[in-house]
């Protein structure tokens, strides 16, 4: 039977090993997490007992003061992230859209935010942010401002710029890459028929483009709701808990001096359900964009 169903699916044979791979990386570490998620397990104790749903019950019901905390500034979040960096990656494909000198240049330094790690680039920028010696507020001080940058106010705020410093050139390039593969013949039709720039852009552009667009909002949306590196680099979560995403939140729970794995566990995979849930939606939009655009 095992035979028959190979020969009559002769591509499975190709890719079995990538599966078996796939599947021992990421199907039984999941299975570890849901199991894990419903225990006691602390940190330096040998034994743990089984609890069932009590600590997604302790989530839920508020008993973790600040885990709808984290839900609420991760969904935010990813929802501003997403929402800047569309818009200003889009922008900038449609000015890197035309000829004009030194542009390998203004590619180089695109490039570069993209080729820095998330940890180094809040490194980089907790230094610039520094509010007495930072070369942001020294450049302020000649308009006569300064900004505490990394302040319980502003954590948030400076997080959100680093993060769209970062990820906007790769958004940008998406789409410059999507437009650079449009078609010409819908362009030269609408021209003789007389349609202006803006009605070429919202009836020809868009429609051609909103596959590309939300393969970056795909993209940007779920890298956003896990994000980890660049707020651990630049607050560690705070100042108090005014940083601190869901990704934080788990790693405060389960590392961070607590050693509480179960709890940390549990929330761990509200984080993937979440996750899965938002990609789910996203790809879906994707496949019908995909399906008008055929």
């Amino acid at each position: 039977m095992i035979r028959t169903y190979f020969q009559k699916r002769p591509h499975l044979i190709y890719i079995m090993p990538a599966i078996i791979i796939l599947g021992a990386l990421t199907i039984i570490p999941t299975i570890f997490l849901y199991g894990l998620s419903v225990t006691n397990y602390e940190l330096g104790y040998p034994t743990f007992d089984f609890v069932g749903l009590e600590n997604y019950i302790r989530l839920f019901t508020g008993k973790d003061a600040e885990f709808w905390y984290s839900v609420g500034i991760s969904l935010g979040f990813m929802l501003l992230a997403t929402v800047i960096q569309l818009a200003l990656g889009f922008w900038l494909a449609v000015l890197l859209d035309r000829e004009f000198k030194f542009k390998f240049l203004v590619f180089a330094c695109m490039i570069v935010p993209l080729a820095m790690t998330p940890s180094i680039t809040g490194q980089v920028w907790k230094l610039m942010m520094n509010a007495e010696y930072g070369v942001l507020n020294y450049f302020l001080q000649f308009f006569g401002g300064k900004v505490i940058w990394l302040s319980g106010e502003n954590a948030f705020w400076s997080t959100l710029l680093v993060d769209i410093w970062q990820n906007t050139p790769f958004v940008a390039l998406i789409i410059y890459a999507g437009m650079r593969s449009l078609p010409t013949d819908p362009y030269e039709a609408a021209s003789i028929d007389g349609a202006g720039k803006l009605q070429i852009f919202r009836n020809i552009t868009l429609p051609l483009l909103w596959p590309m667009i939300l393969l970056a909002v795909i993209f940007r949306a779920i890298d956003s709701l896990k994000m980890f590196d660049i707020p651990y680099s630049l607050t560690q979560g705070g100042p108090g808990s005014s940083t601190e995403f869901l990704s934080l939140h788990i790693y405060r729970l389960g590392f961070a001096g607590t050693g509480w794995i179960g709890r940390s566990a549990a929330v761990s995979v509200v984080l993937l359900i979440l996750t899965t849930v938002i990609s789910m939606i996203l790809i879906r939009l994707y496949r019908k964009g995909v399906e008008n655009k055929g």
